[in-house]
């Protein structure tokens, strides 16, 4: 089919439900569905495979023998859908349940920029808290200079987030990829092995000349950080903290490493005493450490052919960024009192 719906899963039996009951009562039935398994011990594998029972023709299941991360799991669909034909990839969490149009509206959108010959990448939806549908989980990721990736709108009222516009960088959680783009592109980078990864080849995709929209239309109810278990721990923290630095490493060229080298260290400075306080402290210092020593394995972007234009601009919407991260800092710093 067009559409493969990419589901990777890791002991997360109890939201599966949710998810494949929204899969069922889409608007179209031009998509095809697959779970790839990280080596669940919950009990998801037989549940995954009653769906099968149901329509074996539509879903399907690749198990690995053991947990390889977000980032392989999801390359192992992508490679399956390319393999089948298929003109888009369509990544989803497990702890979502999506609106009836979700597919038909991304697909749709995605179809009408590419007739008139733009060069889009990936379109990211408008993933909603699912606890309270009242406000936005993300409406698309934004990087800034001090090199902290931010979640667009997180927090706020969901009526407020109804422009389509072009964003940084899709949320893998609820995300179109076109697999041609991905051809260009490269895959994610497994080395990541969860969190950043997606930020990480959206920098790629920005630096070849793509361009990656948020869709409003295409609605997502998200729990978050469903199978990490929660908004912070040590392993998040660290593993984050690990992958900031890969992500600062392969995306941009030398130069602009020492233009941006105190912006990049203030940024590093002010989330070391952030954790600090909120009691990860070690585990910032950790991935902070892990990530200079393991970053010469990692596989840098091609900065061939990248017009001088593009590198400006990069450098000038960043800058802007870092506004935009204050205030919505504020933001949710005002709700909050």
């Amino acid at each position: 089919m067009k559409t493969v719906v990419i589901i990777p899963n890791y002991n997360g039996k109890h939201f599966l439900e949710k998810c494949m009951q929204a899969l069922e009562r889409q608007s179209t039935k031009d998509f095809s569905i697959l779970f790839v398994d990280n080596a669940s011990s919950d009990g998801s594998i037989p549940v995954i495979k009653e769906y099968i029972e149901k329509e074996p023709e539509r879903i399907f299941l690749l198990e690995n023998k053991e947990n390889y991360g977000f980032a392989k799991a999801v390359n192992q669909g992508i490679l399956y859908a390319k393999e089948h034909g298929a003109d888009y990839a369509l990544l989803l969490n497990n702890d979502t349940e999506v609106d009836p149009r979700f597919v038909e509206n991304l697909v749709r959108f995605m179809a009408e920029k590419e007739a008139k010959g733009e060069k889009i990448f990936a379109l990211s939806s408008k993933m909603v808290k699912m606890h309270d549908e009242r406000l936005m989980d993300d409406a698309g990721d934004e990087l800034c200079l001090l090199g902290f990736p931010f979640q667009r709108g997180l927090e706020d009222r969901v009526e407020n987030w109804n422009k389509t516009e072009k964003v940084f960088s899709a949320c893998a959680g609820a995300a179109l990829y076109s697999i041609s783009a991905l051809d260009k592109t490269g895959l994610f980078d497994e080395k990541h092995f969860a969190y950043l990864e997606d930020v990480d080849i959206s920098f790629r995709a920005q630096l070849y000349g793509y361009s990656i929209y948020y869709c409003p239309s295409a609605i997502c109810k998200h729990v978050g950080s469903g199978t990490s278990g929660g908004k912070y721990s040590d392993f998040k923290v660290e593993l984050s903290a690990r992958n900031s630095i890969f992500l600062l490493y392969k995306n941009f060229p030398f130069l602009l490493k020492i233009v941006n080298f105190l912006p990049f260290l203030l940024g590093f400075l002010i989330k070391a005493l952030y954790f600090q306080k909120k009691g990860y402290g070690k585990a910032y210092r950790r991935g902070i450490m892990r990530g200079l020593k393991e970053r010469k394995g990692m596989k840098k972007a091609d900065f061939r052919g990248i017009p001088l234009s593009r590198y400006i601009a990069l450098e000038w919407r960043l800058l802007k960024n870092c506004f935009v991260y204050l205030s919505e800092r504020n933001r949710r710093r005002q709700v909050r009192v």
